[in-house]
């Protein structure tokens, strides 16, 4: 039998990590699905269905699905439950792969699912409270319609959460106690010294700076128009890769070589 990977054994694994933790991991999804449907429902009656599908969309993948990677390894918690998780007939590679699929794969779908759900049930709302006698009725009839998992917002919220995801399941295996307040906390503090920096980076190079979003784009402000300057394209491509594909990479690396060291 392969000492790394053996199909058989994996699915041992991870069918006993879903099962043997019902509690957790259907209050993760059912928090979720609050916070998804309570932001969508109250978004949407302040400001529009529109925004309420990205407000929603975000809070909800980013607040759950950050929970369910801070939730994967919290064997090691307690003594007991890490020494017993060590103690699986399994390699590290496989447990490494487990979290990475339940976080990353299994909750995923889930999300995606229960949210497809929700958006056709608030655009059908919404089109149903138009009136169908008034003269807008067909462009505003058409101007809402259920949020596409492809779009450019939905890609750059898939790509916050890879690097959110991966930096939680890694904060797991690091601390003991409270490790997703410990790590959001460090997340938070990164975001807001980055954005600072930048701000204050732009500044200098630019004069009415309305916003500016690290990485990504600046808003100049011109009398009453406001224009916008973003990455030229081989910078923009080289930022996509290295957030998406290497900086996840290397902090699922960190994770699997932390998962090792616990067995010493």
């Amino acid at each position: 039998m392969n000492d790394t990977f053996n199909i058989t054994r994996f699915g041992w694994l991870f069918r006993k990590s879903i099962l043997e933790r019902p509690t957790l991991i259907l209050g993760s999804i059912a928090a979720t699905m609050a916070i998804t449907f309570l932001c969508y429902a109250f978004v949407q009656a302040t400001i529009g269905v529109e925004r309420a599908q990205v407000v929603s969309f975000m809070a909800g993948f980013f607040i759950g699905g950050s929970l369910m990677a801070s939730s994967v390894f919290n064997y090691f918690s307690s003594n007991a439950s890490g020494s017993s998780f060590l103690m699986l007939p399994a390699s590290h590679f496989e447990k490494w792969l487990c979290g990475i699929l339940t976080a990353g794969v299994l909750f995923t779908l889930i999300f995606l699912g229960f949210y497809r759900v929700i958006d056709i049930f608030f655009v059908n709302h919404y089109r149903n409270g138009l009136d169908p006698n008034s003269p807008g009725y067909q462009n505003l009839y058409h101007s809402v319609d259920v949020f596409a998992f492809d779009n450019r917002i939905a890609q750059r919220i898939y790509l916050m959460y890879v690097n959110v995801g991966a930096t939680m399941l890694l904060g797991s295996l690091y601390f003991k106690k409270v490790s997703y307040i410990k790590v959001a906390l460090i997340i938070c503090t990164f975001v807001g010294c980055t954005y600072l920096l930048n701000l204050v980076f732009i500044t200098f190079l630019f004069k009415h700076v309305d916003a500016a979003n690290p990485f990504d784009h600046v808003f100049l402000k011109v009398g009453n128009e406001v224009g916008l300057i973003g990455l030229p394209y081989p910078l923009d491509n080289a930022f996509h890769i290295l957030s998406l594909y290497i900086v996840p990479a290397i902090l699922l690396l960190v994770a699997y070589l932390r998962l090792t060291e616990k067995e010493f």
